[in-house]
């Protein structure tokens, strides 16, 4: 019974699945409203200093002056993404981030990236049930335009995610993957 009382953000954080009927469910959806807003204030200015300012406040971290965001993006939560220096992250992506998100130094995201940290059982009686998994993507990584990157996953240092991949398993250093699902497709 520990575990139920211990703040839902926090058991999400660390891979505890949280069922429907969890008394603290309704948080989840109320963070995504507050977030929203900042967002919608976000992805309404072209002010480099100004996203990088209200991004900060999305995550509840500074964000480095050396961080590049094309607007818009779209978080639902918001406070599990961890950014490191020197990120492009390029027009219309999307970021699931209750299970964990943490991007590297030097990571370039294309257009269109999802970042899926979070999903459901296959089970139709259970479906209804969110399963977090922290996503991982290491430094100098390069993550293709319209790719998907599933929860769980660990993009390796230095690899590429080809346009359009889905990945659904942890990508070695220093390859290329794409395809859907991805698959291995040389070394760098």
């Amino acid at each position: 019974m520990g575990r139920n009382t211990e703040d839902i953000f926090e058991r999400l954080r660390n891979g505890e699945t949280v069922l429907p009927n969890d008394p603290e469910a309704y948080r989840m959806r109320e963070e995504s409203f507050a977030t929203k807003k900042l967002l919608n204030q976000m992805n309404n200015t072209a002010d480099p200093d100004e996203i990088r300012n209200l991004l900060g406040q999305i995550t509840g971290s500074e964000i480095d002056e050396s961080v590049a965001v094309f607007t818009p993006l779209h978080i639902n939560y918001g406070k599990h993404t961890k950014i490191g220096k020197n990120v492009f992250i390029n027009f219309d992506c999307v970021f699931l981030d209750l299970g964990g998100i943490t991007i590297g130094d030097n990571v370039f995201i294309a257009p269109k990236v999802s970042l899926l940290s979070e999903g459901h059982p296959t089970s139709i009686k259970d479906r209804h049930s969110l399963i977090p998994k922290a996503i991982h993507i290491k430094k100098n990584a390069w993550i293709g335009a319209n790719a998907t990157i599933l929860p769980g996953v660990t993009i390796g240092e230095n690899s590429i995610v080809a346009a359009g991949a889905v990945v659904s398993k942890d990508v070695a250093d220093n390859t290329i993957v794409g395809g859907i699902p991805a698959k291995f497709i040389k070394n760098i």
